[in-house]
């Protein structure tokens, strides 16, 4: 079978923020079709919940300690030597690949081993990314090339901020509040300008699903579209909750593959997007990846088998080292530097909401049961019913980052050395 062209479009600060995963007020109706054309995970995560670490598994297939990007890319984490990338991974089956638009791994896109870099990772604007993305793709050597492609796809929104200058509002009265949030009016206003800023995403990404369905690349290429990590709220972003790490996850198999849609219930991660996409392209699927292939789930064998899914958070704009694991019906967090309350990253700690909100206190350990408690409110880490449960997690945990040597376990994580111009320009010299 001929190796299918993929295209993997990702935005940014979303979670499961679109009609399609039952929040019925988001202004997503492009989005939602896709979801009707595609296999949609209901229960997919992200690794972390922070911009660089979530994009390092999505394009590794590594956890953040392993890869090295425990924090963001400007503050000056890298990848660790030897790191190899999926478009690196999918050259050795014989992939040309290219990036149009956002990426958060390296102050220098091209050291991320793309063969072709459009606007050098600086071109994150939705609708300009789409215009860049229809361009690319009514260039002649598209129809002409018989060599499958890889093509990323990154978008700025829809981070905050959400000035009305940018995107049209919604009405606050008419907006979806979660639970986990106060219904006021402070945060209806915030989700407001959030739905115009999804409104922008979702009309981009219309356009680029038809610049695709009109393109000779249409009948095979799988398109996938997911998001970084989960919204940018007080106790979503940035924290290992459902609202900080589950994701949207669409993926559209090729047309000749003749697979009819549906809603997938298995639990997946980030982490399986690697060995899906070298599977897809005829490669041996390294053993060191942690994800595990979802190429049977895209062709309609559902797999729905429990698993573990370990996440992590340990830089943001500060250390708050936190790891969790998560099963289908529990998730167990460990907090390693306890504090009188969770901190909150700059852009949520000046967000309309936060004027609404009163923040628990950071405690060691939290324990919650997912099937009584959706929004994580009721920690059960010290209720003597669940001592089992939770005993079993933590060292189901433990086992997990002794063996992909998590560097939590032995004390504070170091930062980074600070960015400087002659680290800089190394970097861009050996990219080039």
């Amino acid at each position: 079978m001929t190796a299918p062209n993929i295209v993997l479009i990702h935005g940014h600060d979303l979670g499961v923020w679109l009609s399609c995963y039952g929040m019925p007020s988001v202004p997503s109706p492009h989005l939602d079709r896709f979801a009707d054309e595609s296999v949609t995970f209901e229960s997919a995560f992200a690794a972390a919940p922070l911009c660089t670490p979530a994009r390092s598994s999505i394009f590794t297939g590594l956890l953040p300690h392993q890869n090295g990007l425990m924090g963001l890319t400007h503050a000056g984490w890298s990848y660790r030597d030897g790191v190899t990338t999926l478009p690196e991974h999918l050259r050795e089956s014989g992939y040309h690949s290219t990036l149009i638009g956002l990426q958060h791994e390296d102050f220098d896109a091209r050291a991320l081993g793309y063969d072709e870099v459009h606007g050098l990772g600086f071109l994150p604007r939705a609708l300009e990314v789409a215009h860049r993305v229809e361009w690319w793709l009514e260039q002649p050597e598209r129809a002409q090339s018989e060599q499958p492609h890889l093509l990323t796809i990154g978008m700025w929104e829809a981070h905050r901020p959400w000035p009305t200058e940018d995107y049209e509002h919604a009405d606050p009265d008419a907006v979806d509040v979660p639970g986990y949030l106060p219904d006021t009016a402070d945060t209806r206003e915030d989700i407001a300008g959030f739905h115009g800023a999804i409104r922008q995403l979702d009309e981009a990404v219309g356009r680029i699903l038809t610049a695709i369905d009109d393109s000779p690349l249409a009948d095979n290429t799988l398109v996938i579209f997911t998001t970084d990590h989960g919204a940018a709220f007080p106790r979503a972003k940035s924290t290992l909750y459902d609202s900080g790490v589950q994701v949207a996850l669409m993926m559209r198999p090729p047309r000749t593959w003749g697979v009819t849609p549906r809603r997938s219930e298995a639990l997946v991660s980030h982490l399986d997007l690697v060995p899906t996409c070298i599977e897809l392209a005829g490669g041996d699927v390294p053993d060191v990846l942690e994800g595990r292939s979802l190429v049977q789930d895209l062709r309609g064998e559902e797999n729905i088998t429990d698993r573990d899914l370990v996440l992590e958070k340990t830089f943001h704009d500060r250390y708050d080292p936190i790891r969790a694991l998560r099963t289908r019906e529990a998730k167990y967090i460990r907090n390693y530097a306890p504090g009188p309350r969770h901190p909150l990253a700059i852009d949520l700690e000046e967000s309309p909401t936060r004027r609404s909100l009163e923040l628990d206190a950071t405690v060691p350990e939290e324990l919650y049961l997912l099937g009584d408690d959706l929004d994580e409110l009721h920690n059960l880490a010290e209720d003597r019913r669940h001592e089992s449960l939770r005993r079993t997690l933590a060292h189901r945990l433990d086992d997990h980052l002794a063996r992909t040597g998590d560097p939590v376990l032995t004390g504070d994580v170091p930062e980074p050395a600070p960015p400087t111009r002659a680290r800089d320009a190394q970097a861009v010299h050996t990219a080039q």
